[in-house]
């Protein structure tokens, strides 16, 4: 233990004689909480120990003193947001014309779209019921995402952001029949939809 001491009262001493020898401390990278020598390193003493100055705290040591690497907190996840256009108000049986309930719906939407920075995607994604062949069924949803996208646009939503799709026929959310196979209009009209998904770092849509 008094070896230990020695060594502990020696160090302490030739910290404080390299500290005394120093000029003042000027304002350098580390904000004047170590001494450092005229090529801004940090002076160390025998022991490799960092010279403190008198500004040092806990809060402010770094890594190469001896304190812990600052920790970057995880990104925050995405926020992400699902918006659906339905027959009922959007798309007649095969129809890709929007109806006035439908604009006043997209305005809103567009003006949520130009008020948020963050935005980074708007995926567009159309559907049909199954009424006709697969081809013309995806040929007709594409028709329909892209007349929201040139909606969308038109009311000053960049183009960048915003990408279409087709599933035609292929993700029914009713059936477009009934159990005794008979044609189910109302189960086709929940089909002829447009799904529009909302990527941001924070909520957009305020519908």
């Amino acid at each position: 233990m008094k070896v230990n001491l020695n060594k502990l009262s020696l160090g302490l001493a030739a910290s404080m004689v390299l500290f005394a020898a120093l000029p003042a401390q000027a304002a350098n990278k580390y904000g004047c909480i170590y001494a450092v020598d005229p090529y801004d390193k940090i002076v160390k003493d025998p022991y490799g120990n960092c010279i403190r100055t008198p500004f040092w705290t806990a809060a402010k040591n770094i890594p190469e003193c001896g304190g812990v690497a600052a920790v970057e907190p995880p990104p925050a996840a995405p926020v992400v947001e699902t918006m659906t256009l339905g027959a009922d108000a959007y798309f007649d049986f095969d129809k890709a014309s929007l109806k006035p309930s439908g604009m006043a719906k997209l305005d809103r939407l567009s003006a949520d779209l130009r008020r948020v920075a963050s935005v980074s995607s708007v995926s567009i994604v159309g559907h049909t019921d199954s009424k006709g062949t697969e081809a013309y069924n995806l040929r007709l949803g594409q028709r329909r995402a892209d007349t929201v996208a040139s909606y969308l646009t038109s009311k000053g939503v960049p183009a960048r952001l915003i990408t279409t799709d087709s599933r035609g026929k292929s993700e029914p959310v009713a059936p477009n029949t009934l159990p005794n196979g008979r044609d189910n209009p109302a189960g086709r009209a929940l089909n002829r939809r447009v799904v529009i998904t909302v990527t941001a770092k924070e909520k957009v849509i305020s519908q």
